[in-house]
């Protein structure tokens, strides 16, 4: 099931395997902000911090990146980060969209790099701005 832009709250998350990025926007009003950064292990976020997120902002859609290959055809990956989407609409019954994702990591990197990141992502992590990043790329396609 997919909302069109007039739907008011979006939880975006770029899905990894240690670390999961959250972001909030308004669709309404077209604003966005990196929210959280979730650890995970193998995939598997801590669902009660999904759940506390979920409650906290009550979104009407749930967008997940969907990490294609460069050629568009669907990665081991991409596989992984459906499944993912496919276990947040089950357990909190909130509509998902997948968003193509295939260069907002490299591109969140080159922004920090820019703006003087050292590049030690590990120490700062961007996955919560690279989650902003697949939410602001979905806003402008509606």
């Amino acid at each position: 099931m997919t909302l069109n832009a007039s739907s008011k709250r979006v939880l975006a998350f770029d899905y990894g395997l240690s670390q999961i990025g959250v972001a909030v926007g308004n669709s309404g009003l077209g604003t966005t902000q990196p929210l959280s950064i979730l650890r995970a292990r193998d995939g598997q976020p801590n669902w009660d911090e999904v759940g506390a997120l979920c409650k906290e902002w009550q979104p009407d859609l749930l967008l997940v990146g969907d990490p294609l290959n460069m050629d568009g055809t669907v990665s081991e990956f991409a596989l992984r980060a459906r499944k993912f989407a496919r276990r947040l609409e089950g357990r909190f019954g909130v509509a998902i969209e997948m968003v193509d994702e295939r260069l907002s990591s490299f591109e969140v990197k080159q922004q920090q790099k820019e703006a003087g990141h050292r590049g030690d992502y590990r120490e700062q992590p961007v996955d919560d701005l690279a989650a902003e990043l697949i939410l602001q790329d979905w806003l402008r396609q509606q």
